[in-house]
């Protein structure tokens, strides 16, 4: 059934309806879609301005390839909103980022039509060059291969990794550089300022072309008619000339608001049976005014009001969030210590390290999409006598695990990783979590990990972090801490020692990060429950441990639990499984199951985890034997293994 307000949008059910429409219907066709975006993501939040600004591309794409005999690849997704639009997923788009609903990005799960499920830039390209050498191999040459990238995923490194073997097999296929001069904010860097130079000029794209054609025309004199037409790319086309080197065809610049230039140069690209690179010009939020006059804001936004695109006020005056209180702090630490300097991937606002870009800008470095370059420029600030901090989501620092390894803490650097993000994120779901880097950071020799408890604990860690003579991370989760005061000067912490909170027998509740606010709500059950106080323990330190706390924890208590944001397997719990191989203390361990956890808001999806005060309260209780506090426990802790830990290891 037809949506009165989206008539032709509605209309279509697979994205081959778009080849029975007019020309002149398509431009309303973009209109349509401009409005449903808006529509939807003003209730749920989403990423706006990059879905906005590729709205004729979308349909160009969909009028030229046979979606899903042809695979359309779009880089992290988050500019794919009208790709789902046009792939008959209309009826489900209120859903968008909605706890069960659908995801932000895309999926391969959702739709035939989501050739791959991404959240990360810079991997389009590679997936793209795979897939078309399959099908070149496969003798499939009618199954075409289009990736749409943006300028901003174009700072990553691995985007040049697909284009070098791509250029080199000579394999057809096409990426779409999607140009809007942003990422989240303004992009940075040599190759943003090469594309800045771009501009849509079509007297001298058609005198390129002429001269082209007539230098083809010169007898004998092919050899000097291909240096005189790199010559000419070189001087009109200086941007085109990287990619051309590369061994693909330069098509553009080209308005990427422009239906019918796009729809060209898509078939030429094609007709070319050779990897060829368009070059789109877009507006971010385009269509959408609010959008396009605040970039960043409306990069992913969260519920706003149509009319004006300012976002609903809160109910109450919001508390500081661990990003900011960061932030703030790393100012501060700045300001007494000159040898600090900021590191983040292009994410300056998202980190908090905008405040130190205010303050010291010469002290503030934003590489752009390349964490592990990132990680490695650290190093070499750190061998000059340098204090770097690199703030980076916990998700994105999965992408520097080895130069984590191979070259800050092999060589025992003094780099700190900020890790926000660390635990359930919520409405950007499995792709942006931050579940594993406890797994990983534990594991590398001469790191020191630590998580606080609370936002003015989160100040003191800095501090001491900055003290460490060697690597340091200190991880931390999204939103807003319990709302702790904030300390007038910062502390330093005795490295590798717990906080006991409160003293009591029988079960000890070991917290680690935001754990320690589930522990404390966990304890207050377990009290009721039990008739008596309970120990409560904030574990400050995931490595070094604090071995001797918990030896005298496992001497006084007959249950032990541990509780974390993080995966369960290889994270906290089993650092303090590992410290006590030997005793007979019985350990249960509260963290995220062995599975990727979906998009919603972090409360439910930390219920659907069984990370709840009652969820673990419940578990304690079973595992002294004396039943469930309240109405809804006795389903719980099912999925999680729990038992007596010996010198085996086994639990």
């Amino acid at each position: 059934m037809t949506d009165p307000r989206f008539p032709i949008l509605s209309a279509l059910t697979t994205p081959h309806d778009i080849a029975d429409l007019s020309a002149d219907a398509l431009p309303r066709l973009a209109s349509e879609m401009r409005e449903a975006i808006i529509a939807t993501v003003s209730q749920t939040g989403g990423h706006l301005g990059a879905s906005l600004g590729t709205v004729e591309l979308t349909i160009a794409l969909h009028c030229e390839l046979t979606s899903p005999r042809d695979k359309i690849l779009w880089d992290v997704g988050h500019q794919a909103y009208g790709h789902k639009l046009l792939t008959g997923r209309l009826p489900d788009f209120p859903t968008l980022r909605q706890h069960g609903g659908m995801s932000g990005f895309l999926r391969r799960e959702e739709s035939e039509h989501d050739v791959m499920g991404a959240g990360h830039a810079s991997t389009s390209v590679s997936y793209g060059v795979g897939l078309a050498e399959a099908y070149r191999a496969g003798g499939l040459r009618d199954h075409r291969v289009a990736c749409v990238i943006g300028d901003g995923a174009m700072t990553g490194g691995m985007a040049y990794e697909g284009l070098n073997q791509g250029g080199a097999l000579g394999t057809p296929m096409v990426v779409v550089l999607n140009d809007n001069g942003m990422s989240i904010s303004e992009n940075v860097g040599a190759m943003a300022r090469m594309f800045q130079r771009a501009r849509v000029d079509s007297t001298i794209t058609k005198v390129r072309e002429e001269l082209e054609r007539n230098l083809a025309r010169v007898p004998g004199a092919e050899l000097v008619g291909t240096h005189l037409r790199d010559a000419t790319k070189a001087l009109w086309y200086q941007h085109g000339a990287l990619f051309e080197s590369l061994g693909w065809a330069y098509v553009g610049p080209i308005d990427g608001h422009d239906i019918p230039a796009l729809r060209r140069a898509i078939r030429t690209a094609i007709e070319h049976d050779r990897p060829v690179l368009i070059h789109a010009k877009t507006v971010k939020g385009k269509g959408y005014h609010p959008a396009e006059n605040d970039v960043e804001h409306m990069h992913g936004a969260t519920p706003f009001d149509p009319s004006c695109g300012k976002a609903h006020p809160p109910s109450a005056p919001p508390k500081p969030t661990y990003t900011e209180v960061f932030g703030r702090a790393l100012v501060r630490e700045a300001e007494n210590d000159p040898r600090v300097v900021a590191i983040t991937a292009a994410m300056l606002k998202g980190t908090g390290v905008n405040h130190m870009m205010d303050r010291f800008p010469e002290r503030t470095y934003d590489v752009g999409i390349a964490e592990q370059h990132g990680v490695v420029f650290a190093c070499g600030l750190a061998l000059a006598g340098k204090r770097p901090v690199c703030a980076i989501y916990s998700t994105f620092l999965q992408r520097a695990f080895d130069p984590i390894v191979h070259d800050v803490a092999l060589q025992n650097l003094p780099v700190v990783f900020a890790i926000d993000r660390g635990g359930l994120v919520g409405d950007d779901g499995p792709t942006h979590h931050g579940a594993f880097d406890l797994a990983y950071l534990r594991s590398i020799p001469n790191l020191t990990v630590m998580a606080p408890k609370d936002e003015a604990e989160l100040v003191h860690m800095l501090h001491t972090a900055l003290t460490i003579d060697g690597p340091v991370a200190l991880r931390y989760p999204r939103g807003a801490g319990p709302g702790a005061a904030l300390p007038l000067a910062a502390e330093q912490l005795p490295v590798g020692r717990g906080e006991v909170l409160a003293r009591g027998e029988r079960v000890a509740l070991v917290g680690y990060g935001h754990g320690v606010s589930v522990a404390r709500d966990a304890a207050a059950v377990l009290e009721d429950a039990l008739g008596h106080p309970v120990t409560l323990v904030n574990a400050r330190f995931c490595k070094p441990l604090d071995a001797e706390l918990l030896h005298d924890l496992a001497a006084d208590h007959g249950l032990l639990v541990t509780v974390e944001d993080h995966a369960e397997l290889a994270g906290f719990g089993g650092a303090v499984l590992e410290c006590l191989q030997g005793t007979d203390v019985r350990v249960l361990t509260a963290g995220l199951p062995d599975r990727f956890i979906e998009h919603g808001k972090r409360d439910l999806l930390l219920a659907d985890a069984g990370l709840t005060s009652s969820v673990v309260a419940a578990r304690a209780l079973d595992a002294l034997g004396c039943g469930h506090p309240g109405e809804g426990a006795s389903s719980t802790g099912k999925d999680f293994v729990e038992g007596r830990h010996d010198a085996r290891g086994v639990r």
